[in-house]
Order: structure tokens, then sequence, then C-alpha cells
């Protein structure tokens, strides 16, 4: 008997609900959590058994063939702007150039650009200690600038490739690379601006924070392996790294303008030259070869240490790689046993928006799981099939499921307690600071989002 839409639809809501009682209730890895209820949600649909296994391979092969190379060398890329003090010269630099009166700008910018190679919580961490010494100097509450730091890391974070989540979301609904860091960034500025100065300073006046005295003992401390003491001696030069910082994004960039503007026969050769180039691939493989050299090597480090910097990224990186294939898993489930079709049919009919779909799946998601992660792939996987025939441009899919994944970090993110440590906050001022900032980046970018998918 063929499973009727509304059947199907309900096999999908049951699939969240498992995968969210696995990840929480049960404490089971999130990359095992979404291969079983894979496996589940394939069967309950009626897909054939031996058909399971290869919807299985398919999906995990073709999110992993795309992902890994790129996750893996964005990783490498990160971790050597980190180890050399590349981000400490960014925020230097910016704070330098917009002066101490405007200096919650200049960590907002900061953390934007920091975000493109290195991870949220390293980029907190090693850029963190600025943030005391400007509100030790000023004798304002450490949110006044704290507050700008973060939405700028959490924006390009979600918002802007190469970092795992937006790419993991854009290879799962099919959107141009390019278009997704064009959008992100367009997109992602005003929700830090928002989030970050303007409502950095209003809660900064309601909530004084000052430097916790555990985090007083010593000019550095060690939390999680990572340093978190800003370097002002031996720095590489702000245009080196704003250039390495670049390269990727402008290549891929090029690809997808050239592709868009010279459509002509005489314009092929150079739209295939470009389309190489500015490939994920090339781009990141490039830009990172350039920062191996630049800030490796030509630095006085050994190619032993570079490759010991290198390859120690990849532990972190592996367990990303995984997870986001079992988020591919999923999805091909949904789109092999018409799950993801039952589903879009009965948003259609009850006349969702695409964008405003994508966002609350990901937004409940997130509210419940705490992972932005586990959050992103899993609207992701459902969103995909409502794609199909749709005019909304995929990328603002990709913003969108990216803003609900952002909003209403609370009490279950390990980024709420990152903060609430590194701030000194009571859990109660840190769901007045952390979650509204999050929770105004995720609003103010889905919105921006769905106004934009009528433009576009």
């Amino acid at each position: 008997m063929t499973a009727t839409p509304a059947y199907l639809a309900t096999v999908v809501g049951a699939a969240v609900a498992v995968l969210l009682l696995l990840i929480i209730r049960l404490k089971q890895q999130p990359f095992v959590s979404l291969l079983l209820v894979s496996m589940a949600t394939a069967l309950a649909a009626g897909m054939p058994p031996e058909t399971v296994m290869a919807s299985i391979e398919k999906g995990m092969g073709g999110t992993l063939g795309f992902i890994a190379v790129v996750v893996g060398l964005g990783a490498m890329f990160g971790q050597l702007l980190e180890v050399s003090g590349g981000a400490e010269r960014l925020t230097l630099s910016l704070l330098r150039v917009f002066g101490r009166e405007r200096a919650t700008w200049a960590m907002t910018l900061a953390g934007f650009l920091v975000a493109i190679p290195v991870f949220f919580d390293v980029g907190f961490i090693i850029l963190v200690p600025l943030v005391y010494t400007l509100a030790r100097e000023t004798r304002r509450s450490l949110l006044l600038y704290g507050i700008p730091l973060l939405a700028g890391l959490a924006v390009t974070h979600a918002f802007v490739p190469p970092t795992p989540g937006p790419i993991a979301v854009a290879q799962l609904v099919g959107a141009d690379l390019g278009r997704v860091i064009l959008f992100g960034s367009l997109i992602g500025l005003p929700c830090a601006i928002a989030a970050g100065p303007l409502f950095g300073a209003w809660i900064a006046r309601r909530i004084y924070a000052e430097v916790p005295e555990y985090m007083t003992g010593g000019q550095r401390e060690e939390v999680g392996g990572q340093r978190s003491a800003v370097r002002t001696d031996g720095l590489p030069s702000f245009g080196l790294v704003f250039g390495i910082l670049l390269l990727p994004l402008v290549l891929i960039l090029v690809n997808t303008v050239t592709g868009a503007l010279l459509t002509g026969p005489e314009h092929a050769d150079l739209r295939r030259v470009c389309a190489f180039i500015g490939h994920p691939f090339f781009a990141l493989l490039a830009a990172t070869l350039v920062a191996f050299t630049a800030l490796g090597t030509c630095r006085g480090l050994s190619r032993e240490k570079v490759n010991e910097i290198a390859t120690s990224a990849l532990a972190p990186a592996g367990l990303i790689i995984l997870v986001t294939g079992a988020g591919g898993v999923f999805k091909q489930v949904l789109v092999d046993s018409g799950a993801g079709k039952a589903l879009a049919e009965a948003m259609a009919g009850i006349g969702v928006h695409p964008v405003w779909a994508a966002f609350l799946i990901a937004l409940l998601v997130r509210a419940v799981a705490g992972s932005a992660t586990v959050a992103m792939l899993t609207a992701g996987g459902i969103v995909a099939p409502l794609l199909d025939g749709s005019p909304v441009e995929p990328a603002l899919i990709v913003i969108a499921i990216a803003a609900g994944a952002t909003a209403v970090s609370h009490v279950n993110d390990s980024g709420f307690w990152l903060v609430n440590r590194y701030f000194g906050l009571s859990t109660k001022d840190t769901l007045k600071s952390w979650t509204v900032m999050e929770s105004i980046i995720g609003v103010t970018g889905a919105t921006l989002a769905w106004l934009l998918s009528y433009g576009v």
C-alpha cells in the first residue's frame, strides 16, 4: 500500500522528535543518532530494505565528496591564521583605525573577519583579552565590547562560507557557494550591527560586567588547549593577513560573477578558467598553501612544524565532516522515500513561505537540541525537497536556516556557557545578553532573506 502524504509528513515529524530524544535525553553522539534515525525513517516511510543502505551510501558519498575537502582545507587555513597571530593583528589594526571611541565597531568587524577561517569559540578565546583590556581602560561593562565581538563572530560563523555550517547547508539544498558568500555578507553585516554595537551599547547600560577574578590569574590562561592571550610582538602585517583572508572569497565570487555576467560564447574560455580557479577546492587550497608559506615557513617555522599545526586542525574537522555526512544521509532518505516531498506539499498547502519554513524548522531544533550544527543539518535535509520547483533563491534558504540555527541559544548550548564564564555573568544576565543577541541576529537575518527573496 502506498503511504499517504499525511503519513509521510508524520514520519518526518516523528524522525525529528526521535533525533532530539537521542541527542538530548540519551546523550547519543549526533553522527550515530543521525544514521539511526535515517535508517528508521527510510523503513517507516516504506522504502524496501534492500534500497535503504544504497540511499545512505549515496547521501554520505554525495555530501562528503564536497564537504570533506572544503572543511579539511578550511580547518588547516584557520589553524595557521590562529597560531601565527593573524587574528590578533587584524583586531589590533582595526582598533587603531577606528580609535577607542569607536572600538565597538572595530570589535564587530574584527569578529566578522576572524570567523571566516577560524571557529567561533577559538576566535572568541583568542580575542577576549582585548575585550578585557578595553573594559579596564574605559571602566565600562565588558558587554559594551564583548557583545559586538560575539555578534561579528556569530554572524560570519553562521552565514558566510567557508565555515562548515553554511557550506554543509549549501550542499544539501544545492545553493551556489558564491551566492551564499554574497548574500551572507550583505545580510550578515546589518545583523552584526544591530546585534553588536547597537544592542551592545543598550545592554551594557543595564548589565555591568567586569573581568572575573578567576580570569585574572596571570597574563594568559589555557582553556580547552587554546591560547587566550593576545601577543603584541612579532605579528604578521595587516595587509598580509587581510589579503590571505580574502583570497578564497574573491576567487569564489569571481567565478559566480563571471558565470552570471559573461554568458556569450566568446567568453567560454574565460568562464572555464574562472570556474576552475573559483571552485572552492582550488580557492581554499590556494589560500591554505599561501598561509603555509607566508604565515609559516617565511616567518621562521620549519616545514615539520607547519605540517604539525595543519594536522592538528584535522582532528576537530573530522567530527564535523562525519556529522555533516550523516546530515546528507538524512536528506537523501527524505528525498528517496518521498517523505520530504510530502512535507513540502503539506507546508505549501498552509501557505508557509520557504524562507520562513526553513527558519522555523532550524529554530525549533536549535531551541530544543542546542546544537547549531544539528539544527542546520536537520533543517537542510527537511527543506531541500521544498525547493523543487520553488522560485526562491537557494542561497537565501541557506541564510534562513543559518538564522534559525543561530537564534534562541540558551542553557543547552555550549556557546552560552562559554560567554557565561568569560564574562562572569549570572545565568539570567547571560540570557538577557547573549541569548537576546543571538535572537536579534536570527530574526533580522531571516527577515532580510525573506525580503530579498521577492527581488532575486
